[in-house]
C-alpha cells in the first residue's frame, strides 16, 4: 500500500501540475478578482520554479556533495546500490529501458573494476506500477552478469519496494554475511540524505557515495538569474519528493 501512495502522491507534487491547475481555474472562473489572482501565482510559480539561480541554491542546500574516497580505507568490502529509476522494462518492446538513475550502478561498475569494492549489492523491487512482476534488483543483476561481472561478486534484492525497505533488507543480507563489513552506499547525490539517514537508523554505518551530481555552481550571466529553464521542473520534482519523503520517514521513525 506504502508503494501506491507513494508514486501516486509522487504524480502530484509537480510543480508543473500546479501551474497547469492555476491556468485551468483561470480560463473556468468566473469571478474576475479570482481569476486574476489565479493568473498571478501561475506565472510566479512558473517563474519560481524554473529559475536557474533558485534551483541551483535549493540543490546545494539539499543535495550530499560528491567527495573522493579515502585511500586508506580502500578497498570497501561492499558498495550498495539503491534501485529507483536505474533499469525499468517497455513490454510493448520487450526490453530493457536504462533510466536516468543508471549512473549509480555505472559508478558502481568503474568502482568494482578499479578495485574499490569487492562486492555489489543491487536492492530493488519492481519500481514501475504497471510491471510488477520485473525486479529492478534481478535487472540490475542482470546487466552486472551480461558485462562480465562474476556471480560471485553480484548480491541481489528484490524485496525492498523504498528507501526505508532498501536499508532493513541490506541490514538482512548484511547480518548472513559478517565479512562485509566496510559499505559504500551509493545512490544520486539528491536522495542521498534520506538513504544515509534510512541506513545510519538500521544500524549500517555506510560512507556516501553521491552519483547524479546536481550540485551547479553560480554563473554570472543574464541567463542565468533571469531566462526560466524548463529543465529546473524535473530537479523540482526531486527535490520536493525527497523532502516530503525525508518528512514521511521522519514522523513514521524511519529516520
Amino acid at each position: 500500500m506504502f508503494f501506491y501512495v507513494s508514486k501516486i502522491l509522487s504524480y502530484t507534487l509537480s510543480p508543473l501540475l500546479w501551474v497547469v491547475v492555476l491556468m485551468i481555474l483561470t480560463i473556468f472562473q468566473s469571478d474576475v478578482k479570482k481569476r486574476k489572482r489565479s493568473l498571478i501565482w501561475a506565472v510566479v510559480l512558473l517563474l519560481f520554479f524554473t529559475n536557474s539561480f533558485i534551483t541551483s541554491k535549493i540543490v546545494n542546500m539539499w543535495a550530499v556533495n560528491a567527495v573522493k574516497l579515502n585511500a586508506s580505507q580502500l578497498p570497501y568490502d561492499v558498495g550498495i546500490v539503491l534501485g529507483g529509476n536505474t533499469i525499468s522494462f517497455d513490454s510493448y518492446l520487450d526490453r530493457k529501458i536504462y533510466q536516468s538513475n543508471i549512473d549509480r550502478l555505472l559508478q558502481a561498475i568503474e568502482l568494482y573494476e578499479q578495485g574499490k569494492i569487492k562486492k555489489i549489492l543491487v536492492t530493488g523491487a519492481a519500481s514501475n506500477l504497471l510491471y510488477r512482476g520485473h525486479k529492478e534488483g534481478n535487472m540490475m543483476a542482470w546487466f552486472l552478469r551480461s558485462i562480465g561481472i562474476p556471480d560471485s561478486v553480484v548480491i541481489v534484492d528484490t524485496l525492498a519496494e523504498n528507501t526505508h525497505q532498501n536499508a532493513v533488507y541490506s541490514q538482512r543480507i548484511l547480518t548472513r554475511h559478517p565479512n562485509l563489513k566496510k559499505v559504500l552506499l551509493i545512490t544520486s547525490s539528491m536522495h542521498m540524505k534520506r538513504a544515509l539517514a534510512c541506513f545510519y537508523h538500521e544500524g549500517i554505518e555506510a560512507i556516501p557515495y553521491a552519483t547524479n551530481i546536481l550540485q551547479p555552481a553560480t554563473v554570472w550571466n543574464f541567463e542565468f538569474f533571469f531566462v526560466p529553464a524548463a529543465s529546473n521542473i524535473l530537479i523540482w520534482n526531486g527535490l520536493i519528493h525527497e523532502m516530503l519523503g525525508y518528512l514521511i520517514y521522519w514522523i513514521m521513525g524511519y529516520v
